[in-house]
């Protein structure tokens, strides 16, 4: 009797054991799964030729953005943002390859030499116009980490993005800016209704994009065409801006109507993005390159697009990622060739190729707030562009708004590098934001030290050099 009563005991103590270590268990897991972050949506919301400070979270008075400000506030903010070049497809070839222009060979748009013959004192550096196949684009790196992916507005770096990553294509080709903004566009190859707005048409396609993919990780990469000339736009915006008074930077009514309509399309896809309860998603707002001179003055920040001046490589940039980014601003340099192993690194991605990788990943700044250590920023530019009316002293001078020449940024220290005559230019850009005062001879040591650096850049990424006079 004893015994039975024993073993009753030892059972039921064997059954207590069990489900304790089933409660366990379960406990174990749901902790482990609240702490498992599903991957985040990526919204890449890029706008052409729109300057750093065209955009109220970046100064600007005259030209209302308060659905990109709104965001600004939620975001982090750089204000020393650099774009991967000072033009269209370079910058773009950056974005999409995690490489700097040396490595791709895409420097320009179309030919390299640009502007009259007889004022190029060098043979400049062939150009190539497309992304090679043989490229793995942060768009495949998505894709093979499981995202659907979807392209709508402007590509420029190819014919297809669908060839090169991406699962949907709305307007991108071969293209650079539109041949107007109302139906019908001719190019970009869109069908449309007569009198159909491109911007709004594009904000259109993305969100039934969202509405689509709500369920599934997806990469959605917005490059709108605008704010890219022609400046067309809509008639009631334009009465508005005639009757605001601007400022001697900002002051064109046209562009000011059409920041307000890509404004309106940011707050259209935020609200989708609030409205389906898709609060894990990483939303970038940026720009292309520097705004265009003739357009909208940069200052303090010293001439525009296609120069090497800041003026034509800052711009704007906020990162926002609820619950993981902290709000705030930053004044650490970053160049958009960093997106491609920050990304990669958040979603667990991998970059399946041997082509090296440029950038660096700013995840732990990011979500962690860790300091990353000062690296230099370079630039290259081994050919010629044309300069438009510039005003004197904005550029080196008024033939071109760049002569072949290389630039590094380390600290708070600039330098560009002229292969015509190989002269120099240091600035401090921590005293002297728009490079007015070149202190080359001032402080030759620090002229010589970056001057090394960018030396052993170019030999380094195996950089071309124009060396044969014209």
């Amino acid at each position: 009797m004893l015994i039975l009563k024993i073993l009753i005991i030892m059972k039921k103590l064997k059954a207590i054991l069990l489900i304790g270590t089933c409660l366990a268990f379960c406990a174990y897991q749901y902790f482990n799964e609240s702490l498992k972050v599903e991957k985040p949506n990526v919204v890449f919301i890029m706008v052409d030729d729109l300057g750093w400070s065209d955009v109220g979270f970046m100064g600007s008075t005259y030209y209302e953005t308060p659905n990109i400000d709104i965001l600004a506030n939620k975001s982090m903010v750089f204000t020393n943002a650099y774009a991967g070049a000072a033009n269209c497809a370079p910058s773009r070839a950056a974005l999409m390859s995690g490489m700097n222009s040396p490595r791709t060979g895409v420097f320009t748009v179309g030919s390299s030499e640009r502007g009259k013959n007889k004022d190029r004192k060098l043979i400049p550096v062939p150009n190539t116009e497309f992304l090679a196949d043989s490229v793995y684009t942060i768009a495949e790196m998505f894709k093979d980490a499981g995202y659907v992916t979807g392209h709508f507005g402007k590509w420029h770096v190819g014919e297809d993005p669908c060839s090169q990553g991406f699962d949907v294509n709305v307007g991108g080709g071969h293209w650079g800016h539109p041949k107007n903004y109302f139906a019908p566009y001719v190019y970009p190859e869109i069908e449309a209704p007569e009198g159909e707005y491109l911007t709004d048409r594009l904000t259109l396609e993305a969100v039934r994009f969202i509405e689509k993919n709500k369920s599934n990780p997806f990469f959605l990469y917005l490059p709108f065409y605008t704010v890219h000339s022609p400046l067309h736009p809509k008639e009631e915006l334009l009465q508005k801006y005639k009757l605001k008074k601007g400022n001697e930077y900002h002051y064109k009514p046209s562009y000011a109507a059409m920041i307000e309509t890509m404004d309106s399309s940011v707050g259209i896809i935020l609200d989708k993005l609030q409205e389906l309860n898709l609060s894990n998603t990483i939303v970038v707002f940026t720009s292309d390159n520097g705004g265009v001179y003739s357009t909208s003055k940069q200052t303090p920040l010293r001439a525009g697009k296609g120069s090497y001046y800041e003026g034509g490589v800052r711009v704007p940039l906020a990162i926002s990622w609820p619950g993981f980014i902290k709000k705030g601003k930053t004044d650490m340099p970053m160049t958009h060739l960093d997106f491609y192993p920050t990304f990669t690194e958040i979603i667990g991605g991998e970059i399946k190729s041997n082509q090296p990788v440029d950038g660096i990943s700013l995840k732990s700044f990011l979500v962690n707030g860790e300091t990353l250590n000062e690296r230099p920023l370079f630039f290259h530019f081994p050919i010629y562009l044309q300069g438009y009316n510039q005003k004197a002293g904005e550029n080196r001078d008024s033939l071109f708004r760049t002569r072949p020449g290389s630039s590094i940024r380390m600290g708070d220290w600039k330098l560009l590098y002229y292969y015509e005559d190989q002269d120099m230019e240091l600035f401090n850009l921590k005293d002297d934001p728009g490079e007015k005062i070149n202190v080359a001879n001032i402080y030759p040591e620090k002229r010589e030290q970056l001057k090394n650096s960018l030396e052993e850049w170019i030999k380094k990424t195996k950089s071309p050099v124009p060396t044969q006079l014209n």
